[in-house]
This record gives structure tokens, sequence and C-alpha cells, in this order.
């Protein structure tokens, strides 16, 4: 007996999907752009649904919150202890819901995502970040995922 199925790994009732502007509730400003960017792009590639520019015309809306955005260093030297390579982590709390029946389909769930850099490689918090907003963009189209 198989176990494959080619089944959808993704609800069949939902079609379309408005991607709200995540509220930012740290104090670094513009991972919110990056992140709301990443995750529109993932469900356009990734998922079979179409990404609605008109709440009003979409079948489901995913919102949230970046409650985290935090730097640390993951390495330094031995000898004047600066920093070799840093690490940037990204934490959001994200909601699905479906318009039509006003359920959640993804209820208040905390993800993270995280993503190294090292001012040595010409690399700096921003491109890190960036990096951490497209690892979190995957997590939360993986959560979109039906559960098994």
């Amino acid at each position: 007996m198989s176990s494959y199925s080619n089944e959808s790994l993704f609800p069949e009732e939902v079609s379309s999907v408005y991607v709200e502007m995540f509220d930012n509730r740290s104090f670094r400003r513009g991972v919110e752009y990056e992140l709301t960017d990443a995750l529109a792009k993932r469900i356009e590639v990734e998922t079979p649904y179409k990404v609605i520019s008109s709440r009003d015309r979409a079948d489901t809306v995913v919102s949230g919150q970046i409650v985290q955005v935090s730097e640390s260093v993951l390495s330094s030297e031995r000898e004047i202890g600066r920093a070799l390579e840093k690490e940037v982590e990204l934490r959001a709390v994200v909601n699905w819901k479906n318009l039509k029946t006003g359920g959640l389909l993804i209820d208040n769930q905390e993800v993270a995502a995280s993503a190294s850099f090292s001012e040595w490689q010409n690399q700096d918090f921003g491109y890190a970040a960036s990096l951490a907003a497209n690892n979190l963009a995957r997590r939360i189209v993986e959560l979109m995922e039906k559960e098994w």
C-alpha cells in the first residue's frame, strides 16, 4: 500500500489571501515591510493561493505582529572581544482568518526565525534582518499547510 498522496497540503476552501502589513512592536523599524513583502511573495510562489490587494475581495487575511527583533553575538575575537559573527532573530505572532466563516485557520501562533551575519564579510544588521524575515515568511507559509 502506497503512502503517497497528490492531495494538496493546503486547505482547499481557500483561494485567495490578503496579506495585512505586520505591526512592529520592536524598536527596530523597517523589518515589518521586509516580512510583509517576503510573505506575500512566498504565498504566491509556494501555495495554490492568489495574493489579493483588496481585503474586501479576499477569502482570507493573514495578519500579525513582530514582537521581538534581537541581535546577539555568536562568536568573537579572543584578543579584543570584537564580534566576528552575529545573529538576528525575529519573533512574530501570526493569525490567518477565513473572512467567509470568521474562523481562524491560524490563531495567535508564535513563529521565530533567525539569520547570521559578519561585518568582516561586509554584511550588516539590515542584511541579516532581510534574511531572517525571509526565513520567517517560509515558516508562516508552512503553518498554512493542513494538519496531517
